[in-house]
């Protein structure tokens, strides 16, 4: 008979087994039929969703929760947002994007966010937001891994001082290496900062995620030059390109000749649904693009693709809720991806596919994994996103941290039942 300090029950598993999870400090111990098993505390999933907690592999932690300061984004255009970031960022304190920030990371927890990748602007000669985002690595590291950009948000080689910026931030402790190279001045300057930058993560070791190609103009290229450097530098497997909007608008033949070129350089790649399809074709009458990058064609050339926040109340967007599984409901949505294995994949792509491009270690249900995991009000990965239900549980190293009741509703109709759940069996 074994003691765990922790024994989930009866959980459904996310590949659709039903099984225990028997918890000893902060690892999973034992998986499988633990009838018997005693435990300090035992939590019944029988018929709920047991999942590895979500992964948000692309943020900006240090501009959340700013909301109309100074000023709303009245275009609702990307160009508006950052011209709006940089009167914020004058004006923010490192406290107040603690402050912020740490909020955030509460709301995260809460929906079993527990690993997020945020993007901190590097041009800024003091700082700020470098120093106030790792004072909060710090603080939520028992609980939230939090993994920091150094982005140099008004162009690395347009801006005179991002470069030394850039690289005291690095030197500071931020943990991977960003761009921006649509926002250059010229496409050349674009390739320049792409090839410059991952010379920096190849000299130093570290990973790169670029903002790259997120605009409407199908001859933002930038992806390409990133899959060339990646090979180049032998950084195959190390970089991810986030958003990849321009590809939404470039011509299929180009596209045919780009997957594979990014298949080979182990790229993978982040669209965040939420933000693209609400800051791009803001230019467009009718048809109006909608600027969601060619997820399903990517994936089908095993490129890994994981679903990104973006942005919760900030310059950029009025809304969000650090719910992941709102993203995956609006990316399946953009990119059609309604037949049951697709719907999986939706999911996974908030969990265990970002998780690859964080390259998060112990990460997953299986013995001797981290004891992260996350129990939701669903039987399912489908109905969790069908539903973004109450994550009943959440697990963090070990430690439940979080706890929020079913949220069943009461009915007083004649000749009907005195409550409703939403739940529904489907065909898989």
């Amino acid at each position: 008979m074994a003691e765990f300090d922790l024994l989930i029950t009866d959980g459904n598993l996310p590949d659709g087994q039903v099984g225990d999870i028997g918890i000893v400090k902060d690892r999973i111990a034992a998986i499988g039929d633990l009838s018997g098993s005693t435990a300090a505390r035992v939590i019944d999933a029988a018929g709920d969703l047991v999942s590895p907690p979500f992964v948000d592999p692309h943020f900006h932690m240090d501009a959340t929760l700013s909301y109309g300061t100074p000023r709303i984004n009245a275009s609702g255009t990307l160009l508006e947002g950052i011209a709006l970031w940089g009167e914020l960022k004058q004006i923010a304190t490192v406290d107040q994007m603690v402050e912020r920030a740490l909020a955030y990371c509460d709301w995260a927890v809460s929906q079993g966010l527990l690993a997020i990748r945020s993007h901190v602007d590097t041009c800024d000669d003091s700082l700020k937001g470098v120093e106030a985002m790792l004072q909060v690595r710090e603080t939520v590291k028992p609980y939230l891994d939090l993994q920091l950009v150094a982005f140099p948000q008004d162009g690395f080689l347009r801006d005179p001082t991002a470069k030394a910026n850039t690289l005291r931030a690095l030197d500071m402790g931020v943990d991977v290496v960003g761009g921006i190279p649509h926002f250059e001045r010229t496409m050349e300057d674009g390739r320049a900062s792409v090839r410059e930058l991952c010379e920096i993560a190849a000299e130093r070791g570290l990973l790169v995620d670029m903002h790259c190609d997120e605009t409407d103009d199908p001859l933002s290229r930038h992806v390409e030059t990133l899959a060339y450097e990646a090979q180049r530098l032998g950084l195959q497997g190390r970089v991810n390109g986030s958003h990849l909007t321009s590809m939404h608008s470039m011509d299929n033949y180009y596209v045919s000749k780009l997957l594979p070129l990014m298949a080979e350089a182990g790229l993978s790649a982040v669209p965040n649904p939420l933000i693209n399809i609400v800051i791009q074709g803001r230019h467009d009458s009718f048809p109006k693009r909608r600027g969601l990058t060619r997820v399903k064609e990517m994936q089908s050339h095993g490129i890994t693709v994981g679903w990104g926040q973006d942005c919760v109340r900030d310059p950029w967007y009025p809304l969000g809720t650090a719910d992941m599984l709102d993203v995956a409901f609006m990316g399946l949505h953009v990119a059609q991806m309604t037949s049951p294995a697709e719907m999986r994949q939706c999911f996974e792509m908030a969990t265990t596919e970002s998780a690859k491009i964080l390259h998060l270690e112990g990460y997953g249900l299986y013995e001797g994994a981290r004891a992260s995991l996350v129990i939701l009000d669903a039987g399912d990965a489908i109905e969790a996103i069908r539903l973004r239900p109450a994550r009943l549980a959440v697990i963090s190293k070990g430690r439940v941290v979080s706890e929020t009741p079913r949220a069943d509703a009461r009915l007083d109709l004649p000749g009907r039942p005195a409550g409703v759940r939403r739940r529904h069996h489907h065909a898989n």
